[in-house]
């Protein structure tokens, strides 16, 4: 009977392994999970699967997302997810994909940033005392003396350090590198030790800073951790990695309109990463909605929206702002045939520009100050989605539709 329930044990776990690695980037290691599985299961007890989010800006996007799905699969699995709250470093500035040094945040900034993270979290975890365990790393960190940081730092060398490639170009380059930035990953691994983390997730691009977790635990005489590497969701524009600050994003607290029409404008060419990485269709599916011969690519866009809005409102919500983008790009609010007008590419700045100068070179305005009256009194939408905020950028990838008013109606083309 026990050969028996091992096996069974054995099977399950396969199961989950190849659930949870099918669209990882990397694992460090495939076969450490599945001897800490079945090991927990032996023992009757959950993984404590870990991930951390310093709270540097209010909103979570598509792209914090992807990870959070991977910890709600986990979840969905019977394990338990610790959820690091970095109220702590983000006050110090993680250089994680940054040319430069971060800018760091006061307390009243991160406590409030916490608390909509924390909200925003909520629409993709199980929020269940047995399931979500929510920590501040300051519960931990602000209570380390200089001895204690001394002894901490002392478990990496500045060689490990600069095999980081933030760090190393930097240094190369004679950019700036501060002492302090060299704490970050060490912090951030010391988190793992405090929790006693099995697994921690993580992006491509926290791919060093969850290795140094593994060597910290290791230290303390803890098994060292799993990591557990997403792929790093490309945004709107189809170039760079989903930020708020390169203003190529959907917010998880988006209106469901908002979500659908900017879906509804991303380029053909970053469906399937989206389809694996935001939405739980098979790879059979994916290919099929992907395969122009069976199915259009806008058909194709307008499920990809639909799922999306559906996992952060309602089945009903999606449906009507998807009825909302036919009725206004589709079935007549719009002219049948949209005039095209040019920009010139010398005008672009890492392929944007500002909505205000857009504005006025299509003649829609004949000045900055009416085209921002007009942003601000809600007249202006760009590829689909109504914009209120006068600052953004915008891309002029696929020759999107910009609308000033009613009757004011073009697409824009680059030459």
């Amino acid at each position: 009977m026990g050969s028996g329930m091992n096996q069974n044990i054995a099977m399950n776990v396969d199961t989950q392994v190849e659930l949870l690695l099918a669209d990882v980037d990397h694992a460090y290691s495939a076969v450490e999970l599945k001897d800490r599985m079945k090991a927990a299961a032996t023992a009757g007890r959950p993984l404590r699967v870990k991930l951390g989010m310093d709270p540097t800006a209010p909103d979570l996007h598509l792209g914090h997302a992807v990870v959070l799905r991977k910890l709600r699969q986990f979840q969905d699995l019977g394990h338990k997810a610790v959820l690091i709250i970095g109220d702590f470093t983000a006050m110090i500035g993680d250089p994680t994909g940054k040319a430069k040094t971060r800018p760091v945040l006061s307390a009243q900034q991160v406590d409030e940033n916490s608390r909509t993270y924390l909200q925003q979290a909520g629409k993709i975890l199980d929020t269940g005392a047995a399931k979500l365990e929510i920590r501040r790393n300051s519960e931990w960190l602000s209570k380390m003396n200089f001895g204690d940081a001394l002894r901490l730092a002392q478990q990496m060398t500045v060689a490990r350090m600069l095999e980081r490639d933030t760090f190393s170009h930097r240094y190369k380059t004679g950019e700036a590198v501060y002492i302090h930035e060299f704490l970050y990953p060490l912090m951030q691994g010391w988190d793992s030790v405090m929790v006693e983390a099995d697994v921690e997730l993580g992006g491509t691009d926290q791919t060093f800073n969850n290795l140094v977790g593994r060597d910290l635990q290791a230290g303390q005489g803890q098994p060292p951790q799993i990591v557990i590497i997403m792929e790093i969701l490309v945004g709107t524009d189809g170039r760079q990695k989903m930020s708020k600050s390169l203003d190529n994003y959907i917010g998880v607290a988006d209106s469901a309109v908002n979500q659908f029409g900017k879906v509804m404008s991303i380029p053909d060419g970053l469906m399937k990463q989206w389809f694996r990485l935001c939405t739980p269709l098979s790879s059979d599916r994916i290919a099929s909605l992907l395969d122009a011969g069976i199915t259009h690519p806008r058909e194709a866009k307008d499920i990809l929206g639909r799922m999306i809005v559906e996992q952060f409102h309602s089945a009903e919500a999606a449906e009507a702002a998807a009825a909302d983008f036919r009725l206004r790009f589709t079935d007549g609010k719009l002219p049948a045939e949209v005039e095209e007008r040019v920009v010139a590419s010398a005008m672009l700045h890492d392929g944007k520009i500002g909505l205000l100068t857009l504005i006025k070179e299509v003649g829609f305005a004949s000045s900055t100050s009416e085209a921002r009256r007009l942003v601000e009194s809600g007249a202006v939408s760009f590829g689909g989605v109504k914009i209120s905020d006068p600052r953004i950028h915008v891309s002029l990838d696929e020759r999107p539709i910009l609308q000033v008013g009613k009757r004011k109606v073009s697409r824009i083309r680059v030459v």
